[in-house]
């Protein structure tokens, strides 16, 4: 009997350590399946052509990295999901507008790719001239500083209005005007809502990317067009994540031939890398 117990005994301490081997190579295998994974990196966007941006840069993304949309459906959610931790970074922005939501709501994100910069445009729905512009006449505004001070701007280089001589014309509002001699009058209204404020507005400022959804672009129906290198729109992170490698990952891809390609086959937008 003590043959047969120590017998039962080995072949139990057998079957354990086999058990034990199989545990650690089915760890081993999870670990290995584990770090292949690619790092997945939340990009949001608003609307195209910066969410085809985002897909061509996940094309373009190294080895180990992942890239997945995130649509918002407006500037202020798209920095805010990133300042939260929620995205890892955004691209729909230029740097002036992404420094107005820092000091807006004491974040820390940084812009840290330029990508492509993009021609701005004041359009109308009666006027083929902006020399037709009549008095009292109402022009829809973004009511972000930054691009606030971008129309007027325009409008003061056209004649429109006259901005204080000691403004900085980047930063001027409404009540910067020193001279308005239509006596227009002035809708201030978000970036999304300007394609609305085309119905009735005499004047409307607008991104090419939206304005896009009224089959309108600045080349072909710009009243007054700009192209400023200060409103390149770049990739953004948060502070803490601006030197990880991670970030140096996505700036590759976001200035890769596959996004060159994006912006060169649209013609309201010029490469900014």
């Amino acid at each position: 009997m003590r043959t047969a117990r120590i017998g039962i005994l080995a072949a139990g301490i057998g079957a354990t350590m086999m058990l034990a081997g199989c545990a650690s190579d089915q760890a081993s295998e999870d670990a290995d399946a584990a770090a292949s994974e690619p790092v997945v990196l939340k990009i949001a966007a608003v609307t195209a052509p910066m969410t085809d941006v985002v897909e061509a840069a996940g094309e373009a993304i190294e080895d180990g990295y992942e890239i997945e949309l995130v649509e918002v459906s407006d500037y202020i959610t798209a920095n805010t999901i990133v300042n939260d931790g929620d995205a890892y970074g955004n691209f729909s922005q230029h740097e002036p507008y992404m420094q107005e939501f820092n000091a807006a709501n004491d974040a820390s994100l940084v812009a840290v790719q330029p990508v492509y910069n993009f021609v701005i445009a004041f359009y109308s729905k009666t006027l083929d001239d902006i020399a037709d512009l009549p008095d009292g006449a109402t022009i829809a505004v973004p009511n972000d500083a930054s691009n606030l001070g971008r129309a007027l701007k325009l409008l003061d280089a056209e004649g429109v209005i006259t901005l204080a001589a000691d403004v900085d014309p980047y930063s001027a509002t409404v009540e910067d005007i020193a001279e308005n001699p239509k006596n227009v009058e002035f809708l201030e209204v978000p970036i999304a809502s300007l394609n609305s404020a085309y119905e009735e507005a005499d004047l409307v400022f607008q991104w090419p990317s939206h304005i896009a959804a009224l089959g309108l672009n600045p080349e072909d129906d710009g009243l007054i067009t700009e192209l400023d290198d200060r409103f390149a729109l770049h990739l953004a992170v948060r502070e803490e994540d601006a030197d990880s490698e991670a970030t140096e990952a996505l700036k590759a891809a976001f200035s890769s031939d596959e996004v060159r390609d994006v912006i060169e086959s649209n013609g309201t937008i010029d490469v900014a890398f």
